[in-house]
């Protein structure tokens, strides 16, 4: 019986070990590999002043008129997912792609991710660009960031455009945001082996192999970072704060949505719902998933010059 417990009791001590040291190189190859892809990393576009950090911004096209495109929760690198539908929207269009702080190649801020700061950020990125007539296109969570953002400065923009766009109202931001689960996740390397062991996991449109690569280093190195936990953060309070705006009826809105999606209750009759007093509103839905800009992005910028030239014709 005392054998039977030394062997068991060995086997036990084996186990821990050979976690404890699996453990110690997923962390060590970690760092090395972070290291190691922070050279590798390649610049693109032109960093802008802001509130006394960089914020990366890149600019394609020379149309008379202008469209801002401002990314979704996390995306590594907006300049990059955006691709598809910068290549679509450039020959006719003045296309700036802003990737907020702790996004693409922007520095981490230490200011709180609110709504309130986020937008003014961008704002003052377009100031900066000297760029103050626009139209305001964003993907996912910059529904809710654009809505303060047309309130504000109304006067500027000349439409908005939501790509699977959220609304305040859609629930799901009322949980504690695992702020310490994502850290450690990311700090341990877990997010790496996760990241090798199924690319699906990577978040990338079609492009180049070089490409790819690029949007993946990145999404290692800014995935958790300080602003994306803060932002996460800040879901409940920024959603909450969204619900104290509307659209300004005389703006025109257009949304683009994922057709009879299943994530969200209500999706496209909320969506229709903020629109109801719009002079020019509409909502368009196409089969794909909620990055619509992967595989529709010809057809979102077609149906988004013929819906902005019968704005024009009804004035």
């Amino acid at each position: 019986m005392k054998k039977l417990i030394i062997i068991l009791l060995k086997i036990i001590v084996a186990i821990f070990i050979a976690i404890g040291v699996f453990l110690a190189i997923v962390f060590t190859v970690n760092i090395i590999c972070n290291k190691l892809e922070k050279g590798n990393i390649e610049s693109y576009g032109q960093f802008v002043s802001v509130d006394g950090k960089n914020m990366n911004v890149t600019i394609q096209g020379e149309g008379e008129e202008t469209v801002v495109l401002l990314p979704g929760y996390g995306t590594a690198a907006p300049a990059l997912d955006f691709k598809p539908l910068v290549d679509e929207l450039s020959p006719f269009y003045k296309v700036v792609v802003i990737e907020p702080f702790g996004y693409g190649l922007s520095d981490v801020t230490e200011k709180e991710r609110t709504i309130e700061n986020i937008v003014a950020e961008i704002h003052e990125c377009l100031q900066k660009l000297n760029i103050d007539r626009y139209t305001l296109m964003g993907h996912s969570i910059a529904g809710i960031y654009g809505l303060e953002y047309v309130n504000k400065y109304e006067k500027e923009v000349n439409a908005f455009v939501g790509i699977d766009s959220s609304f305040p109202t859609q629930g799901g931001n009322d949980d504690e945001f695992p702020s310490e689960i994502y850290k450690l996740i990311n700090k341990s390397g877990f997010y790496r082996m996760i990241m090798k062991l199924n690319s699906d996991q990577l978040l990338a449109p079609e492009v180049d192999e070089d490409t790819r690569e690029q949007i993946r280093m990145l999404s290692l190195k800014n995935a958790f970072n300080p602003n994306i936990i803060s932002e996460g953060e800040n879901f409940k309070y920024n959603f909450k704060a969204a619900e104290n705006y509307s659209f300004p009826k005389n703006l025109p809105v257009i949304f683009f949505l994922v057709k009879d999606t299943t994530d969200v209750e209500g999706w496209k009759v909320e969506h229709e719902e903020q629109i109801k007093h719009s002079i020019h509103g509409k909502v368009m839905e196409f089969e794909g998933e909620h990055y619509l800009h992967y595989t529709k992005s010809k057809e979102i910028v077609e149906n988004f010059r013929s819906f902005m030239e019968e704005t024009e014709k009804e004035k």
